[in-house]
């Protein structure tokens, strides 16, 4: 998650860290196969699952090429039923 954190400071002002909460309890794979999904997105740079809190994920992402509602809409176009908490 370090990572995460520092690489936001690289373009602070293109750069957006959101959590979105999962409804759903997923296995490993699972969250394997949807952060994957998110990365491919041209714009977001990455997406974890906290541990020890696997229905909170963090995605970082371009402000420039994609908004919220865009990762959002790419979590429930897995039918994954989640929700935006807000910026980190």
């Amino acid at each position: 998650m370090g990572q995460t954190v520092s690489s936001l400071f690289d373009k602070p002002e293109k750069n957006v860290e959101i959590v979105v909460h999962v409804d759903e309890s997923l296995g490993d794979e699972q969250r394997d196969n949807l952060t994957d999904y998110l990365e491919s997105t041209d714009g977001i740079e990455t997406a974890e699952f906290c541990p020890l809190r696997w229905h909170l994920m963090l995605v970082q992402y371009d402000r420039e090429q994609v908004t919220s509602q865009d990762v959002l809409g790419r979590v429930h176009a897995r039918n994954i039923h989640a929700q935006l908490i807000g910026p980190v």
